[in-house]
């Protein structure tokens, strides 16, 4: 059976996943964040003091991943943690002022990278893609 990988949804969403990457990526080093840092900004632009742990679980990243995000947001100036209140072992994350400031910069380059991807697109074109991609998210959760 021939396997054609301009029919596999599969490899379609990995290059999908690299191209908006790439596009975030370009506009977000301007801005002083790389892709793989965005969801956590999102996080804590949402609701800061999170945990590890409780990033982690929002965003079903690995540990080991989390802990080097983590480790290079706070190097970039993005991040502090602070031990917290309650749990010795745990630390909170909150973000710097230069962190918060950046933030409709950040969403708006991610808006720009979304647009750039979906150009030609008509609307419900777009949504209908959203659509079919929320429902393969919803379907691979249930494996």
């Amino acid at each position: 059976m021939a396997f054609d990988r301009m029919d596999s949804a599969t490899y379609l969403a990995s290059l999908l996943a690299k191209n908006f990457s790439r596009a975030l990526q370009e506009r977000g080093h301007k801005l002083g964040f790389a892709p793989g840092q965005f969801p956590v900004l999102l996080e804590l632009w949402s609701e800061e003091g999170l945990t590890q742990k409780q990033l982690i679980d929002r965003l079903d990243i690995e540990q080991a991943t989390m802990a080097n995000t983590l480790s290079r947001m706070e190097r970039d100036g993005l991040v502090v943690r602070r031990r917290h209140p309650t749990d010795r072992r745990a630390q909170q994350i909150f973000l710097t002022e230069r962190a918060r400031e950046m933030e409709s910069e950040a969403k708006e380059a991610a808006i720009a990278a979304d647009q750039s991807l979906f150009s030609g697109f008509r609307r419900f074109e777009r949504e209908l893609m959203l659509e079919y991609m929320r429902m393969a998210i919803a379907n691979s959760a249930r494996e």
